[in-house]
């Protein structure tokens, strides 16, 4: 949810130029079942553009028309949203709508929090009823310091709070530049991830060939910097070259990727691994536990664009630590 944030910071700072108020709406509680889960965001404008959704698109009319009382008075309400009757989600929505209005000072801290890929911690005061409320809001942690996300609001911390904790986006490292690392970007990119390309320098790529990637190095595996792989990215090794993979995985050794994905065969993994041993006979056993090869899951992916859904979906698997299965077959709600 970190990525939606910054698209909500980053819809606010275009709407504030242009002289636009904008009204935070946060899904604080949930009784039953919906489409998505408390801690869910999304902005309205004053001309009611509207950036995110807090469900599968039935209930943000609702929130739309209920924000309009928070642009003329300035002060926040709790909504309601029953779905049992109309959505067929058989869950009742608690809604909190704000005004959104950030200082400076905590515009930066987000950046740098961004920046440098700290969690993001917000509490919400509400009441479990549709009602205003002087003292209902949000504040927000970042770099250890506290902030209002409307400046001039004064929190009843009497009130019902609502904590969430937002850890850094997770961030994919694609090591290869043809076609498939092209589709896997851009279907990763638009989950929200940020999205790193490690291009050979003689293949002179730009950025601008991996729609949605936030950065590309042109670099060779001993130039590789490791030192910001951390347990929030995953990496795919798909240079569709024996030896580049090999130099890459051994550059990888002492990082500690959440995933690290070998495209090809297992006949392929099993030939790379066992003489990455013989260059790396010191290796921890942990490092082997973070290798899927081949990547992805087995859905009968034949093109890029499947191939990109089978690897993204094993790691979402592996980060959320699920068993893939079909929810067909699941007991209980979808969610946890």
């Amino acid at each position: 949810m970190t990525h939606e944030l910054k698209k909500i910071v980053s819809a606010y700072l275009k709407a504030k130029a242009s002289g636009m108020q904008s009204v935070l709406a946060t899904v604080v509680a949930l009784d039953g079942s919906s489409y998505r889960r408390p801690g869910v965001r999304m902005l309205i404008l004053e001309n009611d553009e509207m950036i995110g959704a807090v469900s599968g698109g039935c209930v943000e009319k609702e929130v739309l028309r209920q924000a309009d009382s928070v642009f003329k008075t300035s002060t926040a309400k709790v909504m309601t949203y029953d779905g049992r009757f109309r959505l067929g989600c058989e869950g009742i929505l608690y809604v909190l709508l704000e005004t959104f209005e950030p200082s400076d000072a905590m515009l930066a801290a987000f950046q740098e929090s961004i920046r440098a890929r700290t969690p993001i911690r917000m509490e919400s005061y509400y009441e479990k009823e549709a009602q205003e409320g002087a003292g209902f809001g949000t504040k927000i942690e970042l770099q250890g310091e506290s902030f209002h996300i409307n400046d001039t609001a004064e929190l009843d911390h009497q009130a019902t709070r609502f904590v969430q904790e937002l850890p850094a986006c997770y961030r994919l490292m694609i090591v290869g530049s043809e076609h498939d690392a092209v589709q896997l970007c851009s279907f990763a990119s638009g989950m929200g991830w940020e999205v790193t390309v490690i291009a050979h320098p003689t293949e002179e790529k730009q950025i601008t060939d991996f729609p949605g990637a936030t950065d590309l190095q042109g670099v060779i595996a001993e130039q590789l910097d490791v030192s910001a792989i951390d347990e929030q990215t995953a990496i795919v090794l798909m240079t569709h070259s024996y030896v580049k993979d090999l130099q890459f995985l051994i550059a990888l050794q002492k990082s500690t990727p959440i995933y690290l994905g070998l495209l090809g065969p297992n006949q392929r993994r099993e030939k790379l691994l066992n003489e990455f041993l013989e260059y790396c006979p010191e290796v921890a056993d942990a490092f082997f536990d973070r290798v899927h090869g081949p990547a992805g899951l087995n859905i009968g992916g034949e093109t890029p664009q499947e191939i990109a859904i089978a690897i993204l979906a094993e790691i979402l698997a592996v980060i959320r630590g699920k068993e893939p299965m079909s929810l067909r077959d699941k007991n209980g709600g979808i969610h946890a």
